[in-house]
């Protein structure tokens, strides 16, 4: 891939966007998300996803140059629709998806960190849409994810007045998980990331799509597929593993089955 650097270790696929100077989102970094995740969906030697920005940021926004050569309305439209799709199956994912945050993720940035699972941030990195700066909205689904995580007034305020946020403040508001050191943000991320790998597959991919449904359904809906998906995952082998190694203290080897 020409925009994402991929290395794989200790059950992590380390994803790395390389588009400088600032790791604009592009339609072709945003097609080569989608193949990283064809990459990975089924390659059981990767348990985690970890994504970041490689230079001085994560990413600055979309790239801007790309919209002068759109045609219409209709252009418009359909540039949106193909990236709310790939960030959508991100989302989705059956795999954790992480994003590590520096420097900014504003924009198409930002909204590409809000389709993963968990986002952990420097102190002091910029996190905001500042689309209506353009005299545009955002498009990949940010004025849908941000208020989910902000609440619809801090979201309001974001969008309306275009100010980022840092990164203390993005944990703060539920944005963020946790704000380290600029040192220590890729390493940080990376331990979270290999607890989760020492995980069951098969739990993780569960407990992913239970978070997921719940979105969506209602509590009571929500916890009667929690209780079916419940059932499925304790007829798995790696619940057999986890409850003898348990019992037999002793570490468990999971094998996503």
């Amino acid at each position: 891939m020409e925009f994402l650097k991929v290395n794989k270790e200790d059950g992590i696929a380390l994803a790395s966007i390389n588009r400088p100077p600032a790791n604009a989102l592009s339609q072709g970094l945003i097609k080569e998300v989608n193949e990283l995740l064809n990459q990975v969906e089924n390659d059981d030697e990767v348990r985690v996803v970890v994504l970041h920005g490689e230079g001085r940021f994560f990413s600055a926004g979309a790239d801007i140059k790309e919209f002068t050569e759109v045609p219409d309305a209709a252009g418009f439209s359909k540039l949106a629709g193909s990236g709310q799709e790939v960030f959508g199956r991100l989302e989705n994912f059956p795999k954790p998806v992480i994003a590590a945050i520096h420097g900014a993720a504003l924009g198409g940035g930002l909204e590409l960190a809000m389709a993963c699972h968990m986002r952990f941030v420097t102190a002091g990195a910029k996190l905001g849409l500042p689309e209506l700066q353009l005299g545009l909205i955002p498009g990949f689904a940010g004025t849908q994810r941000l208020p989910r995580y902000v609440g619809p007034a801090k979201a309001a305020e974001m969008m309306l007045t275009s100010e980022p946020i840092t990164g203390e403040e993005a944990v703060s508001a539920g944005l963020a998980n946790r704000a380290f050191g600029e040192e220590e943000l890729l390493e940080e991320t990376l331990s979270v990331a290999r607890k989760i790998a020492d995980k069951s597959p098969v739990s993780v991919r569960a407990a992913l799509r239970m978070l997921q449904y719940g979105k969506h359904a209602g509590f009571h809906e929500g916890v009667k597929a929690e209780a079916a998906s419940f059932g499925e995952v304790f007829a798995s082998q790696d619940a057999k593993e986890g409850i003898s190694a348990f019992l037999e203290k002793r570490k468990p080897v999971f094998q996503g089955k």
